[in-house]
């Protein structure tokens, strides 16, 4: 029995950050093509609701297992945004004065959020320069949403594209995840940690 367990082969487990790497570039993709006005609001609640929160839930919930407290904070931290969020537009189109938030109040979480992506920010030069870039545009977008709810509409458009690009990098880092698998080599390089 025991020489058994000890020529059984190993159990390699999937990489939970792939599937929380997709819903947020997903979501995050999802609510600029509405912000620029190519799709209503109701596909960014149910990608929100689904992908954005619950995917991103479960994936932090099994990098916290790994030990990544990175990824955990990250993907539990973003897919409690996303439920945030969506729970707020969908409250807040009830007419119900309980559930409404001021243009000054969304802002003021949206500067919140920002912080919170800021510090992820500075950690994330200590993983990789897809990393520290995906963690740059989403601080740069929050800040940019922030201040379109204090007043300054014109920078919609720029915030919007901003978060494409986070969208993008992000799903590069799935990419690369992935292929690195698949290929068994590094076919979409991450680039070296920063400091």
């Amino acid at each position: 029995m025991a020489n058994d367990a000890a020529t059984a082969p190993a159990i390699t487990l999937g990489n939970p950050a792939v599937v929380g790497l997709a819903g947020f570039g997903m979501t995050t993709l999802a609510l600029q093509l509405h912000n620029l006005g190519y799709i209503g609001i109701a596909p960014v609640l149910w990608l929100g609701f689904i992908f954005g929160g619950l995917g991103q839930f479960i994936a932090g919930f099994m990098e916290q297992k790994t030990g990544n407290n990175f990824g955990f904070c990250a993907f539990v931290g973003y897919g409690a945004f996303w439920l945030w969020l969506c729970a707020y537009i969908v409250g807040d189109s009830t007419g119900l004065a309980l559930f409404k938030l001021a243009d000054s109040d969304l802002a003021y979480m949206l500067a919140g959020w920002g912080l919170f992506t800021f510090g992820l920010w500075i950690a994330s030069w200590r993983v990789s320069k897809a990393m520290w870039l995906t963690f740059l545009t989403l601080t740069l977008g929050f800040a940019g949403l922030a201040l379109v709810k204090w007043g300054h509409t014109e920078l919609l458009k720029p915030a919007a594209y901003d978060l494409i690009v986070c969208a993008l990098t992000a799903w590069y880092m799935m990419f690369s995840i992935i292929f690195k698998s698949v290929f068994g080599r590094d076919v979409l390089p991450m680039g070296r940690p920063i400091l």
